[in-house]
């Protein structure tokens, strides 16, 4: 059984008005990653309309994949997610992607960085911007693509992390080629969709926030099997959500106004 919802909902790029159908049985928290993703893509579109007007438009294109050596950080939800939708593909294509997976655990291994992330993941405390600037700067530095990038192009396109959709930049591409040595314009985001999923799982279940790495992501999922499968009412997590939202929103509007004041 699903609720309509009819949000609207006020971002420094203007109005949210949607129509979310919610779960109203008892259902996992990754039942909410999909409806968030998509609340953050249109408060993004929003940005990138107010972005196009002021003679700005995103330099993204199919097959730009530079910012896919980066290191991108989920939320629980997301990777409890992920290793779910990876569970529905066929043998073959599990078996092609923990071998992956195994391969780029060696060579983080070999560069003393997985522990790093290792340490990450487990970290009783909310990781600040400065402690993850170092291990950041160490992954980018391997220029390991994404594992779930193929001939350039995301073969998870519809599944990605709210990190990839929410990277968008309006500077020049060549300046993508190397991220730490040039600036790059990115593109608002309204709502950081990672962001207010680890929020809400704290909320849950009294625990940090958590920020999981990609190639962590399965393995970290398969460890919390348990937490995984625990259940909410459906309805009563996306409000828990869209009260997270509302607050992530309402800093924004006071940053902007704090900033129009100096």
């Amino acid at each position: 059984m699903r609720e309509r919802f009819e949000i609207a909902l006020n971002t420094p790029a203007g109005q949210i008005t949607s129509s979310v159908d919610v779960p109203t049985g008892f259902v996992p928290v990754s039942a909410i990653v999909p409806l968030m993703r998509r609340l953050g893509e249109e408060a993004q579109a929003l940005e990138v309309a107010r972005s196009i007007e002021s003679g700005n438009a995103p330099s993204c294109q199919k097959g730009c994949a530079a910012c896919c050596r980066m290191l991108v950080p989920l939320s629980a939800p997301e990777a409890f997610a992920l290793r779910d939708w990876v569970r529905t593909r066929p043998s073959e294509e599990q078996e092609r992607i923990a071998h992956r997976f195994s391969e780029a655990k060696v060579r983080l291994m070999s560069h003393g960085i997985w522990q790093q992330l290792s340490a990450l993941c487990e970290a009783p405390l909310t990781i600040t911007d400065e402690a993850l600037d170092g291990v950041n700067r160490m992954y980018y530095a391997l220029r390991l693509p994404c594992l779930f990038l193929e001939d350039e192009i995301c073969t998870i396109y519809d599944e990605r992390p709210a990190a990839c959709r929410e990277l968008l930049v309006t500077s020049p591409p060549m300046h993508c080629e190397d991220l730490i040595k040039n600036p790059i314009d990115p593109v608002s985001v309204p709502i950081q969709v990672s962001t207010v999923l680890g929020l809400v799982w704290q909320e849950l279940t009294n625990a940090p926030t958590r920020l999981i790495p990609l190639p962590l992501a399965l393995e970290w999922a398969d460890r919390y099997e348990g937490e995984s499968r625990r259940t909410w009412k459906g309805d009563e997590l996306f409000d828990q959500a869209l009260d997270k939202t509302w607050r992530f929103v309402s800093q924004s509007f006071a940053r902007i106004s704090k900033d129009s004041d100096k």
